[in-house]
């Protein structure tokens, strides 16, 4: 669209124009040659043409005897606003960055929005999409996860108090178990970090080991008197057999070298 200079007067308010009025205003009138085209035009040399729509691209210019021509957006590529470009915008690719997915995919019309993964959260806000994520922090043993991270903001951690501990995984710091509570001894004290190791007692109470001793003392004075009561038993017996036995008989020697003679004879 051309500008239209209109005609003027040569004078003003009924008054001959002077020599300065008159270069101002001629300096006005040249300057009005200049283009001035519609938002819905675009400029090319000395021409205003149409714009394409969303979703197209310009094909070749207009000129004083034909419009503007408009192609498709390719594949891969969008326009989202009227355009006097030859070339649409090249559609996001969310795999750029290892900490994004396609929330939206690319149209002809609208660019890719993409989104943070799962654990991890948005650094760098676009529209109504992100160019940038990391990974949500983790919390160290010791510390417990005060707020949860989300798709927008990082995580954030707490350190556990006494009496307490987390593996850095938990929500809320656990209380150390009470050993005394479910029957067991405290083998191994709680820190911020682990729980308390409960268990049986491998030490015998000093009671307990008085007792076996006694018993087996007692036990031993019973087999020793046991042992020394059967040993008189035995004795007086023995001794009982021997005063019972008949006297030893000595035979005479003549009967003696008696019998001896009847044997060599036989």
């Amino acid at each position: 669209m051309k500008t239209t200079i209109l005609p003027f007067k040569m004078s003003s308010r009924g008054k001959p124009l002077t020599a300065a009025s008159l270069l101002i205003l001629l300096m006005k009138v040249f300057s009005g040659n200049s283009l001035t085209c519609h938002p819905a035009e675009y400029q090319t040399g000395n021409e205003c043409c149409h714009k394409c729509p969303p979703g197209s691209r310009v094909k070749t210019d207009c000129t004083e005897f034909r419009s503007t021509t408009c192609l498709p957006c390719l594949e891969g590529t969008y326009m989202n606003q009227p355009t006097g470009l030859k070339n649409c915008f090249p559609c996001t690719n969310c795999n750029t960055d290892p900490g994004l997915k396609i929330k939206t995919s690319c149209t002809s019309t609208s660019d890719t929005v993409c989104e943070p993964l799962e654990g991890f959260y948005c650094m760098d806000v676009k529209d109504k999409g992100c160019e940038a994520a990391q990974r949500h922090r983790h919390c160290e043993p010791g510390q417990y996860i005060s707020k949860k991270g989300t798709a927008s903001t990082d995580t954030e951690c707490s350190d556990c108090t006494d009496g307490t501990f987390s593996n850095g995984t938990f929500t809320s710091c656990q209380p150390h178990t009470q050993c005394e509570s479910v029957n067991l001894q405290m083998i191994r004290p709680g820190t911020a970090t682990t729980d308390v190791e409960c268990g049986h007692s491998s030490k015998i109470p000093a009671i307990v080991i008085v007792v076996i001793v006694v018993s087996l003392l007692l036990i031993a004075d019973v087999v020793v008197f046991i042992l020394i009561k059967k040993r008189k038993c035995l004795t007086g017996l023995f001794s009982k057999k021997s005063e019972n036995s008949p006297p030893e008989v000595h035979q005479p020697e003549e009967a003696r070298q008696m019998v001896e003679h009847q044997q060599q004879q036989r």
